[in-house]
C-alpha cells in the first residue's frame, strides 16, 4: 500500500535550538496514531508543520507516492489536512453555518443542498443536531469540540490532525469525543492525536508515536 505521507529530514529550529530533528515520518491511510512527549518536546510543532502552519526544513515529501515541495505549502495538501486545534475557534453565526464553513471556503465549492446534506450527516454523526441554530460561541468546550470535529469530517480529509482533543474534557463530553476517532478511521481518514489520554492510546489499532529530543520514536 501506498504510504499517505513520507518525510524525510525533518529539521526546525528555534533560535539556538534544534527543536525538530525527525530522519523520516511515514504515515499510512486509513491508520490512528498518537504523539506523546513531554512539554514542550515539539509535539505541536510538528502537527502545525504537517498541516502548513509552520515551516520547517524538509529534505524529501511525498504525497501518495508523488513528490512535492513542502514549501511553499502545496494546495493539494490544503485540501488533503485538517488541523483541530486543542481549543477550537467558533466562527461567527451558528453551528450550522460553522460545520458549512470550510465547504463553502473551497475554490469549487458544492452546490447548496449538497452542503445541507453534508453538514446534517455530520451533525447526526457528532451528535449535535439538536444544536443546528445556536449560536457557536454560547457552546460548552465538548461541544465546541464535536462541532469542531464535524467541521473538519464534512471535508473528507486524508489526513486530520487533533492537538489534545479530550484534555478539556471530562465525562460524558470526553467520551462522545473519544467514540467518534474509530468512526473517522473506518470512512478513510488517517488522524494523528497529540494527547496524554490512556482511553485514547489504547483505541483498537492505534500505533503510538513519541518525540523525545528532537527525535521521533516509534512503539
Amino acid at each position: 500500500m501506498t504510504a499517505l505521507i513520507t518525510l524525510h529530514g525533518i529539521q526546525k529550529q528555534i533560535d539556538q535550538r534544534l527543536l525538530l530533528d525527525i530522519d523520516a515520518l511515514q504515515i499510512e491511510p486509513a491508520t490512528a496514531y498518537v504523539l506523546t512527549g513531554i512539554n514542550g518536546a515539539g509535539k505541536t510543532s510538528l502537527l502545525r508543520i504537517l498541516c502548513g502552519l509552520d515551516i520547517a526544513r524538509i529534505g524529501h515529501a511525498s504525497f501518495l507516492g508523488q513528490e512535492l515541495d513542502w514549501f511553499p505549502y502545496p494546495s493539494l495538501l490544503r485540501q488533503a489536512i485538517v488541523y483541530v486545534h486543542q481549543h477550537p475557534i467558533m466562527f461567527a453565526g451558528t453551528v450550522a453555518k460553522n460545520i458549512a464553513y470550510g465547504l463553502k471556503a473551497r475554490d469549487n465549492p458544492p452546490p447548496a443542498q449538497t452542503i445541507a446534506q453534508e453538514v446534517t450527516q455530520a451533525m447526526q454523526w457528532a451528535g449535535i443536531q439538536h444544536l443546528r441554530e445556536q449560536a457557536a460561541n454560547t457552546l460548552s468546550g465538548g461541544e465546541k469540540q464535536r462541532v469542531a470535529l464535524a467541521r473538519a469530517k464534512v471535508l473528507r480529509p486524508k489526513l486530520l490532525l487533533l492537538d489534545e482533543p479530550t484534555s478539556n474534557l471530562d465525562g460524558e463530553a470526553r467520551e462522545q469525543v473519544i467514540a467518534l476517532i474509530p468512526e473517522l478511521i473506518r470512512e478513510g481518514s488517517s488522524v494523528i492525536m497529540v494527547c496524554h489520554d490512556r482511553d485514547l492510546i489504547a483505541l483498537p489499532g492505534v500505533h503510538r508515536l513519541k518525540l523525545r529530543d528532537g527525535k521521533l520514536e516509534s512503539r
